[in-house]
């Protein structure tokens, strides 16, 4: 779908004042600006990222008693289990808390639910089977605060809940030990923004230092938490919060130390994703490489297995699961190839790209990855999207859908107002699940269709592509890949810069690369400057792209490219148009 392009105005005296009083670039002192960052306090704070700004763990609402009570247990000899969740978040909120109670001498175990068995967050089924398995004291983290009726069976079966979570809560909250949440009714914590695995970390801090009888903790444990902080950089960036406040802090520091020391099993698997040939990390490493292999054992059903490769302390055993997660990816990624190839056909073929939303359904498709898919396909189209797989309805069971909106549409509230035909519904503005008879399908269909069309206007559908600044090639430079640095981690609510280049001519012939020849390599030019640029996802493109006669402009996001100790700045293009000029001259 064409996009328009919106390239932001700036305050020329606002980005020259902040250039000399900050001592910046001119390109940073512009993105500040953008950002909203303009007090010099605020900027310096921005871009020294100080280590010391993260909060007491005390300071976190309900960190108090539930520490209590886990260093109570922990030197009782009480089995605890800690309660987790299947996406990346939940695995290292899970692993922070398994080997910090380990350390302290603890005796722990850890479950956590099957995506396709369980389904999300606490249920009877898995407290009685912890319960049969001698746990006294239950910890869940990333989820939880939204199970009442959980925490009575919990009550009822003689065990104490403790929960950790950063989800939103009902009305009512459920009655345990202790709730552990940054937005908790009746505090005031300033941050509201952490992640399970930020919760877990600030937790695991609290133990630590309940264990030393100090602020100040032992070398142990200080190594320990510097390890948590880089398992709690990859809940955060994976789970997508915003890297702001502390969420910036512990990514920023969590990286550093990833990249020196970390558990064993991610060692073994960023070795394999070559990361440790790197001279640094940064999120993208996490956001393209680390996290999604960690939810990919999640999306199909292996999460158990991506906690252990967390905690397990054996080298040959994290590397036999390092491998055996790698290739699950592969999988997953093959598997959303398909369904993605599957579902723009149907689009194509039944002349659905016009309608007010897509509502897709198939019963060749795994429910583990259709949200992946449905989001893909809602960027594409503009379109809040649905797709149902219908793959377990020969058995009697509900078919799975998941969504992804777009425009203004407020997808739980759309869900809501066809709840009439589903068996359930689930999730927020941007994204939802839900549970639909096969039967119901195609009323359920027609009723959301009708509903974003009567609380929609055209406008809304017009998708823009947001635009910092117009760079030439020539401007980027090494230096100013390092000078952009200062802004990083970039991620949710701090995107990386996106710059646009005009007037650039192609090299060479579009290259397809990755596997199922997804993604495009390009060699570009403009005057006298060359560089590669990649874009994920375009293979389509290479069709569209004359090389030997066109003259287009891409929109992009600047990166450097390491490759055997040479680095190069390189265009990750997201968008791109014909040269408006030639066009015109060509008219």
């Amino acid at each position: 779908m064409q996009k328009t392009w919106k390239v932001r105005p700036h305050d020329q005296a606002l980005v020259a004042s902040i250039e000399k009083a900050n001592g910046v670039s001119p390109v940073v002192a512009q993105l500040l600006a953008a950002r909203g960052i303009t007090d010099r306090h605020q900027i310096a704070e921005f871009l020294d990222k100080p280590f010391q700004n993260l909060r007491a763990p005390l300071l976190l609402p309900g960190v108090d008693k539930a520490s209590e009570r886990m260093f109570e247990a922990i030197q009782s000899g009480e089995k605890i289990c800690i309660y987790g969740d299947y996406d990346a978040d939940g695995m290292t909120a899970t692993a922070i808390l398994v080997r910090c109670i380990r350390m302290l001498g603890g005796n722990v175990t850890y479950f956590v639910p099957s995506r396709l068995d369980d389904g999300y967050g606490l249920s009877d089924q898995a407290l009685e089977k912890v319960h049969k398995e001698g746990a006294k004291l239950v910890v869940t983290v990333d989820c939880g605060v939204s199970s009442i009726h959980e925490a009575e069976t919990a009550k009822q079966l003689g065990m104490d809940l403790i929960i950790t979570d950063h989800h939103q809560f009902g009305e009512t909250l459920p009655d345990v030990v202790a709730i552990v949440h940054p937005a908790l009714p009746g505090h005031e914590y300033p941050f509201a923004g952490l992640c399970g695995a930020g919760v877990a970390l600030k937790l695991a801090w609290a133990l630590c230092q309940r264990a030393s009888g100090d602020k100040k903790v032992s070398d142990a444990q200080r190594n320990f938490l510097l390890i948590a902080l880089g398992l709690a950089a990859i809940g955060t960036v994976a789970d997508v919060v915003p890297l702001l406040d502390e969420n910036r802090l512990i990514v920023a520091h969590g990286l550093v130390f990833m990249h020196h020391e970390t558990v064993t099993g991610l060692r073994h698997l960023m070795k394999l994703n070559k990361l440790d040939q790197k001279s640094a990390l940064d999120s993208q490493d996490i956001g393209f490489c680390i996290g999604p292999r960690l939810n990919a054992a999640g999306r199909l059903g292996q999460a158990q297995l991506g906690v252990e490769l967390l905690t397990t302390d054996s080298p040959q055993r994290a590397e036999a699961l390092s491998e055996y997660i790698h290739e699950l990816n592969s999988s997953r990624e093959s598997l959303e190839r398909r369904i993605q190839k599957s579902a723009n056909k149907m689009i194509a073929e039944q002349h659905l790209a016009d309608e007010p939303a897509l509502v897709l359904n198939s019963r060749d498709w795994h429910k583990g990855v259709i949200g992946i898919v449905a989001g893909r396909i809602a960027e594409k189209y503009n379109r809040p999207t649905i797709l149902i797989a219908q793959e377990e309805v020969a058995c009697g069971k509900p078919a799975t859908g998941s969504g992804r909106t777009a425009g203004n549409v407020n997808l739980f509230e759309a869900l809501n107002t066809c709840r009439e035909h589903l068996v359930k519904c689930g999730g927020h503005r941007a994204a939802a699940g839900l549970g639909v008879m096969d039967e119901e399908i195609e009323n359920f269909r027609h009723a959301f269709c009708q509903y974003v069309s009567e609380n929609t206007v055209p406008e809304d559908f017009e998708a823009s592509l947001k635009i910092d600044l117009e760079v030439p090639l020539s401007h980027l430079t090494l230096r100013t890949m390092l000078d952009l640095d200062k802004l990083a981690p970039f991620g949710m609510a701090n995107r990386r810069p996106v710059f646009c280049a005009c007037g650039v001519k192609l090299t060479a012939p579009p290259k397809k690369i990755g596997g199922g020849e997804r993604h495009l390599s390009l060699q570009v030019s403009q005057q006298d400057v060359t560089m590669r640029a990649v874009a994920f996802g375009g293979g389509e493109w290479a069709e569209q792209l004359d090389w030997e006669a066109g003259v287009y402009d891409f929109a992009f996001k600047p990166t450097i490219n390491e490759f055997r100790g040479r680095r190069n700045v390189e265009m990750q293009i997201i968008d791109w148009r014909k040269n408006a000029v030639m066009a015109e001259l060509t008219t």
